[in-house]
This record gives structure tokens, sequence and C-alpha cells, in this order.
């Protein structure tokens, strides 16, 4: 069990582990209530040309852009929340304020719910089949 924290110095108990959907996927550990924020991102801040740069040399991304400029990177973060999933029909959505990302959850979640994200525009341009599994899946990222 990890625990995802929040500059709020609030914790919400959440679980790394396989996911059906791609690779390791975050999980509720405990019922959480719709509205909760989750936790944060962090990692290296970098230009938006930068993340574009890197999405061209990677198939895994971690990347969230905090403006038309700027850009984190969140693939050598310690945050668990970095390894949330994309789904057409997520349960949390993600808040850029700030400069700060946050996770707050969309609706009640229970211990075994995987947290997952609609992450949107992605740098993939759609090229990289979607895998949520969703009904009405976009099929692309």
């Amino acid at each position: 069990m990890a625990l995802a924290y929040d500059s709020a110095t609030q914790f919400v108990a959440v679980a790394l582990r396989r996911s059906r959907i791609d690779g390791y996927g975050v999980f509720a550990a405990e019922d959480i209530p719709a509205g909760t924020r989750l936790g944060l991102l962090t990692g290296e801040s970098i230009t938006v040309a930068e993340a574009r740069r890197r999405a061209q040399e990677s198939r895994r991304l971690m990347l969230v852009e905090l403006s038309p400029a700027r850009a984190i990177d969140a693939s050598r973060s310690q945050d668990a929340m970095r390894f949330t999933n994309h789904s057409c029909r997520p349960n949390a959505r993600i808040q850029v304020e700030d400069g700060e990302v946050s996770f707050f959850a969309t609706q009640d979640l229970r211990p075994g719910d995987e947290i997952t994200v609609d992450y949107g525009m992605t740098h993939h341009e759609g090229r990289l089949p979607c895998r949520c599994g969703a009904p009405g899946c976009r099929g692309s990222l």
C-alpha cells in the first residue's frame, strides 16, 4: 500500500499493482468519497517543446502540460499518482492550478477500484491505441 500525498497534508491510501489497462495502475485502498483530493503529481519542469521531443522518443509517457510553455515530466517522480492510467470513462480528474497538478475523485471509489483520468489530447496525437475497454472508448490517444 502507498499513500498519495497532497499539499494539505492529507493522505489517501492507494495501492500500486498491475493494471488491465496498461502496466501498473493506482487503485483505491480504502473508501474514497467523490470530490476527495487524491494526491499530487510532481516531476521535472520542462518546456512543452522538450515534452514533444521526448514524446517522439518514447511510447510510455508521464507528461502533463501546465501551460502553453511548460510541462512536467513525472517519469522519475516518486508520486504514486504518476501511474494513473487513462480511461474514456474516468472516475477522477486532473486539475492544474498555479503549477500544481492535483487529482480529484469524480465519483465514490471503493477499495480495488482503479483510479483513472481522461488524458484528453496527448503528445501521441492519436497514434497510440487506447486499451481502457470502457463502453464508448475513443480507440486511440
